[in-house]
């Protein structure tokens, strides 16, 4: 379910009825919209996402300025969603992958080229975005948001800031009371991070100590959850849990006694992206969505309500100090050059990973 965040600063001075209305003094007459394409294709777009990682009114809103529907379904993580392709797309438009997983599937032609013909508004990315190293020259993927990943916290029932990943990953102060990500690359590299090493090593000795390290810390773990560490805690079922840094930040606005920290040692420097897979059914309707998203005001009202970084400067331009200087959302030089990015190590190091989990998981 979708959370409401009261004192939003954009969704107040912007309703609803008036970012429809001056949509095209805003530039949403859909340049990225081919000529007859809704004759070709029916007005559909499925898209493919994360939980909570959409507007409030995103869909109805691109639905009443496109006459297009989008009919969107949740995944629970990365190896989710690469398994769900990896024998051909099963009906999706639109993806949601982060950055590694993004290379992945372009290695595995699972991705369609985009025709940035279509896409005008990539025009709005922060110049930082516009190309990576993961998809050179933005052929694959546009932008979406970016972040960190922590620990969530909260602050009456741990005894200072759990500010090292010996909190969750090496204590029993909090015996099944912690949560830790279910997400067998990203959770066994913050494993390697915590002792020391890369987060992209591909060294086995190194990948079966965190893996060891894991599986020793399984006792004091009351769940590898699915991306809904944020619930559990909200509703406190446990103390910690590992989580992406805007699934924390949108329940901190629910209850003050919530907070986030970034470790001491380093953690996961992450980008989402938006990319169309290859047979996507309506890849018309695809490109105008995408290009709907980086427009500046839907843009700015995804980022307001979702409290994720967005890699679109000219949404991020119509935001306050409340979301563009919290730097929970936006990290300090400090903390990012602590961070890596997860890279995409090829199908041999993804097993060794994906082996390491199945012992953790069956230890």
């Amino acid at each position: 379910m979708r959370r409401q965040h009261p004192g939003r600063t954009l969704i107040e001075a912007l309703s609803r009825r008036r970012f429809l209305t001056g949509a095209a003094a805003v530039g949403l007459t859909f340049a990225g919209l081919p000529k007859g394409a809704k004759a070709q294709e029916e007005p559909k777009v499925n898209f493919y996402n994360w939980d909570t990682y959409i507007g409030e009114t995103t869909l109805e809103d691109f639905k009443e300025v496109s006459g297009i529907d989008v009919s969107m379904s949740l995944f629970a993580d990365n190896d989710e969603l690469f398994a769900r392709f990896k024998e051909g797309n099963p009906g999706f438009d639109v993806i949601v992958p982060t950055n590694d997983y993004c290379e992945r599937l372009i290695l595995a032609g699972l991705l369609q080229k985009l025709d940035h013909s279509k896409i005008p508004n990539f025009s709005n990315v922060a110049p930082a975005f516009r190309d990576a190293a993961f998809d050179p020259g933005r052929e694959y993927s546009m932008p979406y948001m970016w972040g960190t990943m922590g620990i969530g916290y909260r602050k009456s029932a741990v005894d200072g800031v759990p500010s090292s990943w010996s909190a969750v990953l090496e204590s029993d102060a909090h015996a099944g009371r912690i949560a830790l990500l279910s997400e067998s690359r990203t959770m066994l590299g913050m494993a390697a991070k915590y002792l020391g090493y890369s987060m992209n090593t591909t060294d086995p000795a190194e990948i079966k100590a965190a893996e060891e390290l894991l599986i020793r810390q399984k006792p004091n773990v009351k769940v590898f959850a699915e991306d809904n560490g944020q619930d559990l805690l909200l509703s406190g079922e446990v103390d910690l849990t590992v989580e992406w840094n805007g699934d924390i930040l949108q329940i901190m606005a629910e209850d003050p006694d919530v907070s986030y920290v970034v470790p001491d040692e380093g953690s996961l420097l992450w980008q989402d992206t938006l990319c169309i897979p290859k047979d996507a059914p309506h890849p018309d309707n695809a490109h105008a969505f995408i290009n709907y998203i980086l427009a500046p005001e839907p843009g700015a009202a995804i980022a307001d309500y979702i409290q994720y970084a967005t890699a679109n400067q000219a949404a991020r331009e119509l935001l306050g100090p409340e979301y563009n200087d919290n730097p929970a959302i936006f990290p300090t030089d400090e903390t990012i050059a602590r961070c890596e990015p997860q890279i995409y190590l090829g199908e041999d190091a993804q097993r060794l990973y994906e082996e390491a989990w199945t012992r953790v998981m069956a230890g």
